[in-house]
């Protein structure tokens, strides 16, 4: 099984220059945990901001997240794989690395998120339909 079988495609991502406060009410909206921040020029590396990230910020900063953009708490670079990377190295990298997602990039473009979710949900259906198969 490959990444970009179960990579999720559409991924939601946001300006460096937001706000804390812009990257929260956008994880609401679209119901995500974590936003790719995108590049600023071709050179540049994509980032990413997680619940985790505001919630460290937000005790840091004492809850003043109009104030600090999302440039300056991202994790940037983000590790990347391709989408054609198989999922069992995937899971490595996320479990020896302590990471619960990565950036899924292709010829340098973005093309899709990959979560331990992903790969733990997909992993139980595959263990389920050869338990009811057998």
């Amino acid at each position: 099984m490959l990444v970009k079988d179960i990579m999720q495609a559409d991924v939601i991502t946001i300006s460096p220059l937001a706000t804390l406060r812009e990257a929260m009410d956008q994880m609401k909206r679209h119901k995500v945990k974590s936003l790719v921040v995108e590049r600023r020029d071709e050179h540049d590396a994509y980032g990413i901001v997680t619940y985790t990230t505001i919630l460290r910020t937000i005790i840091a900063e004492e809850g003043d997240i109009d104030l600090v953009n999302v440039y300056d708490v991202c994790t940037k670079p983000v590790i990347t794989v391709p989408p054609g990377m198989h999922v069992k190295y995937v899971a490595r990298l996320l479990v020896a690395q302590q990471l619960r997602r990565l950036v899924v990039l292709e010829s340098d473009e973005l093309v899709g998120l990959i979560t331990m979710n992903d790969i733990v949900g997909e992993f139980l259906a595959m263990a389920e339909k050869a338990h009811v198969e057998s």
